[in-house]
Parts: C-alpha cells; structure tokens; sequence
C-alpha cells in the first residue's frame, strides 16, 4: 500500500495543537467534571462551522458536520479527563492543579480528534454526517454510559463508531489495529471480612478477620494459575489491604479491595464465580463472615471484523502498511469504557505509538508520563483518513 502523506495543512498546525494539548494539560480536570476543557472544545468547534450539541450525559459534547447527502453516518470519540496524581515531569506547562495531571493522554487525544476536525471542516472532502463525540470520565468508566444513556446514540445514529489510545513503548509511526478482543474488562471487587476483635495476646479470645484475608490473598493467584486456561488470560490483583488501628489489637475488620479483568466473557463468569468460592470459604476456615461487593464495571473491548479492516486500511494509509500490526489480546488487560459504546454500535478502538523516550515511554498512570506531541500530526491524519474514507464521496 502507498501511503498518503500527511496533508500540509495539518503539519502547519501541528504546533497550534501542541499548544493547546500544553493548556489542557496545565488545567487538568477529574472525572465528570471537566467544564473548563469542554467549552474550550466545544468553543473552537463553533469556530469551525460545526453544529455543536453540549451537556450530553454532564459535559459530554457532540459536534456534528453533514455534507452532502450521503447516507452513512460515522463516530469518532475522544476523552477528556484527568487523573488524581501529582505530576512530577517538570515540564513548562506541567499540571498547575496539585494533585492532577493528564497522565493517560487524554490531553492528547483532544488535541488530535481537534485537529483533525478543523481540517475537515474547512476541506470538507466527504459525502455523510460526521458525528465528533468528546466524552467525560473514562478514567471512572461512566461518560460513556451517561452520554448513551442521555441519548447519544438516538439523537446522532451512528453506522461505525472508532476511538484510538496512545502506547508508550511502541514508537511513534506504528499502530496497533485488529479485530476481536483489545484489552480486557473492568470489574471492582471489595472483600470485608469480619470477625471478633480482642487483645493480641489472647487470639483465642477472638476471630481474626486478618487470617481470612491472608489466605484469600495468597488462594486468589490460584485462580489464574490452575483454573483459567494457559491460552486465555485472567487478571486478579490486590489493590489495596485495610484492617486494623495499631500493633497489638486483633481487628473487627479487615477489607481486600480487588481489581479482575478479563478479555473473554466467559473467563470474565469464571473468575467471579471462583472468588466469590475462594472468598466464603477460606472466611469459613477462619471462623469469621465474608461480604462481598462485585462491582461489573466494563465489559472487554470486542472490535468487529469489517470496522477494524476499514481502521486498519486507513491507518495504514497514512503509517505504511508494514507499521500497523496485531498482538495476542492477552498482551495488556487495560480496560475502555468505549467497549459500551462497541456493544451499541460496531466500531473499532486501536492504539497509536506514543514514544519510546524517557518521560513519554514511561507507563499511562505514571507520574512521569507525557502524551507525544509528534502523535498529534499523525493520529489527526490516520482520523482524516478513516472518516473521508468511510463517507466517500
């Protein structure tokens, strides 16, 4: 495949976006609530022709663009919000809210869905209805959801729906497109045991929900190793432990909070019915009562065959073919609310390389991390490329 080169209009504006990628940055927002970073957005689509719609589901935002009479109707969504970290890169236009920072690149991906909406307004080289959808909370895995269930795909059908992450440690030009499972889903699990407080040096006198919690640690990694298949893949992890007020008392309480992920539905079933197993039993073992709250946030990412070929060709167009390549869904679990949106409406979500670089090779969720801003120009060409190519003249 020949690939395109990067339309000159966009290159010239790479820096104007770079800019204000460092002004989201500096003005991180959290969760559902980022008013700030959403007028900004929705601002500069007004400026561009674009009839923008606000308040979809909190701070969600669609701007939508119909040229000509074509029927298909295509999405195409980024993200908007912060984390709670306190960034520590020492960039000039590092986090000025203490205790936030954009440290998963949703900064980055703003400016890049930005700039390749202003280069399809003023070409606009396309027959259908652009639908650009710029959602709130990811990161708490609830934008997607409040934004559909305020209607958004009623109010603005449509036919595919496409979103892209940044990878640090994949270099920038290369691409990761492939149908079926990308990552894994989401569920949130809090483990309280409880039993019969008492002085430390009497446990006999008590029932020690610490033991309970113990063995469960320990009993949970089995899960993974003896019941999930070798060719499938499970993720249980402890994500924080709490029990107790000082050295010499055996705790009331103690609470095991758990992250589980998984990229096939039924190893998603599998995994909760073995921890709720584990769990009673080894607080039976111990003498004490288990409660147990299984919090199913996200499903897996599922990318359909035929969108995924459609993303795949266009990102190929602009990277070269030879740049864009599939990896075993067990790879990385990390998980999307986007995959609500996936199970509305056939899409696909693929991932851009970030850099391989001190600060932005680090991890997504590192103190250290910052979004390329070299992606900018390539990832606002690989969307120009997949919505003119999907609304064809």
């Amino acid at each position: 495949m020949t690939t395109t080169p990067i339309p000159a209009a966009i290159s010239s504006a790479a820096s104007r976006f770079a800019e204000l990628r460092h002004r989201i940055h500096a003005h991180p927002e959290l969760g559902a609530d980022v008013p700030r970073t959403a007028a900004m957005v929705a601002g500069l689509l007004r400026e561009w022709g674009y009839d923008v719609h606000t308040g979809i589901g909190g701070h969600g935002i669609v701007a939508q663009l119909k040229v000509g009479n074509g029927p298909r109707r295509i999405g195409i969504r980024a993200d908007m919000d912060a984390l709670p970290l306190q960034e520590r890169t020492g960039l000039p236009y590092a986090s000025e809210v203490p205790g936030r920072m954009h440290a998963c690149g949703h900064d980055g991906h703003t400016a890049t869905l930005l700039a390749a909406a202003e280069y399809l307004a003023a070409t606009r080289n396309f027959d259908g209805t652009l639908n650009l959808i710029f959602q709130p909370d990811e990161e708490g895995m609830t934008g997607a959801l409040s934004m559909m269930e305020d209607g958004l795909f009623e109010r603005f059908p449509c036919d595919a729906i496409y979103a892209f992450h940044n990878a640090p440690g994949l270099p920038v030009g290369m691409a990761v497109v492939q149908p079926g499972a990308q990552g894994g889903s989401s569920d949130r699990v809090t483990v309280t045991f409880r039993g019969k407080g008492g002085h430390g040096a009497i446990p006999n006198r008590a029932a020690d929900p610490t033991l309970a919690l113990a063995h469960t640690v320990v009993a949970l990694q089995g899960i993974i190793a003896r019941n999930v298949a070798p060719v499938d893949a499970g993720v249980i992890s402890v994500g924080q432990i709490e029990a107790g007020t000082t050295y010499n008392i055996i705790p009331e309480t103690a609470t095991l909070k758990l992250s589980v992920r998984a990229t096939l539905p039924e190893v998603r079933k599998l995994l909760e019915e073995r921890i709720r197993a584990v769990v009673t039993h080894q607080a039976a073992s111990a003498g004490v009562e288990a409660e147990i709250d299984y919090q199913h946030l996200v499903p897996a990412i599922r990318n359909t065959p035929a969108e995924a070929a459609i993303a795949r060709e266009a990102v190929a167009s602009v990277l070269g073919n030879d740049k864009v390549i599939q990896v075993p869904p067990s790879t990385q679990m990390g998980s999307e609310d986007f995959a609500w949106m996936l199970e509305k409406v056939p899409g696909c979500y693929f991932v851009l390389g970030n850099g391989t670089g001190e600060w932005v090779g680090c991890s997504v969720h590192n103190d250290g991390y910052d979004f390329n801003d070299a992606l900018i120009p390539l990832g606002a060409a690989c969307w120009v490329a997949l919505a003119e190519g999907y609304l064809k003249l």
